[in-house]
């Protein structure tokens, strides 16, 4: 337990580095290095922080309830083992309440400094959530509906057992359906823009602005844990071949697993450089048919 604790604090940077890198090498250039998340990370961490005076106890608190709501909700997703000490914890619906008290004190915070930019990027995520959260539950129970469990280790077991049977078309939507939440969830093109504080597009970054120092630090290595989580719960339903139990092939699977996150990677900078952003009013549409393929797939499921 304590050893994935460690293990996704440290890796989620690297494939934020990854991604970056192959988005810029896709739009020929050098782009910065995957070891520059570290270096921003260090550079937030060593510098205090300025917080509005018209902020209070929230602003304070609120980045450290988001990284550890965050970490938490990753011990209950299997990595590269299945069993890590809370197996029987592991269930979706915990997962998802953990990620959405972050999502909620995150917009909490940005409206305590009182500043605009704060508000309209809370107001955004908010009316976003409605729509991605049941959406991401669709399509994982699209997937989870088979197995008879919400829980992630023991539906790992009963995909592996039943191999490339499950590979039908309910299977498929479910497959598509969970990558539009992906890309609504990690803030990417075509939905949102991590790389940008324009306040026409802004979401995500827009609720950032009031923090400096070690709080915008320990907020964008939040954002960088979840992503991974996301990356490694996409893997968990579509990809977990390689998974070793406890006591099994851990170095192996641990290289499988990396390299499963770093093709992820690349799919996500290759779909950013592919599609550009679209108007913010046209992301319920987008997610809307996320939630229409799982409903498909659910239906295709109860009828094979």
């Amino acid at each position: 337990m304590f050893l994935q604790a460690v293990m996704i604090v440290l890796l989620a940077p690297f494939i934020q580095g990854v991604i970056k890198k192959t988005k810029a090498r896709m739009q020929n250039r050098i782009g910065p290095t995957v070891w520059q998340p570290y270096y921003d990370l260090m550079k937030f961490m060593k510098k205090d922080a300025v917080l509005s005076v018209h902020s209070s106890w929230l602003s304070v608190a609120t980045p450290y309830i988001v990284f550890v709501s965050i970490v938490t909700a990753g011990l209950f997703i299997p990595t590269y083992i299945t069993n890590n000490g809370l197996s029987f914890m592991g269930d979706i619906i915990l997962i998802v309440y953990l990620f959405a008290v972050a999502r909620f004190f995150t917009a909490l915070s940005a409206l305590d400094a009182g500043g605009s930019f704060g508000g309209m990027g809370s107001s955004r995520e908010m009316a976003l959530s409605a729509i991605t959260e049941p959406a991401l539950l669709l399509s994982v129970f699209a997937v989870l509906l088979s197995s008879g469990t919400t829980k992630l280790p023991d539906f790992i077991a009963s995909l592996t057992s039943d191999g490339w049977s499950w590979f039908s078309p309910s299977y498929g939507l479910a497959f598509f359906a969970m990558l539009i939440v992906l890309i609504a969830e990690t803030g990417r093109i075509p939905v949102d823009n991590p790389d940008t504080h324009l306040e026409l597009t802004m979401v995500h970054e827009g609720m950032l602005l009031e923090y400096s120092g070690r709080y915008l630090g320990l907020m964008m290595w939040a954002a960088q844990i979840k992503q991974l989580l996301l990356l490694s719960l996409f893997i968990n339903l579509f990809f977990p071949w390689g998974i070793a139990s406890l006591g099994g092939h851990m170095f192996v699977s641990f290289l499988l697993y990396v390299a499963k996150l770093i093709a992820l990677g690349v799919l996500l900078a290759f779909i950013e450089t592919m599609y550009a952003k679209i108007r913010l009013f046209k992301v319920p549409k987008l997610l809307g048919s996320s939630m229409i393929l799982s409903l498909m797939a659910i239906l295709l499921r109860v009828f094979e």
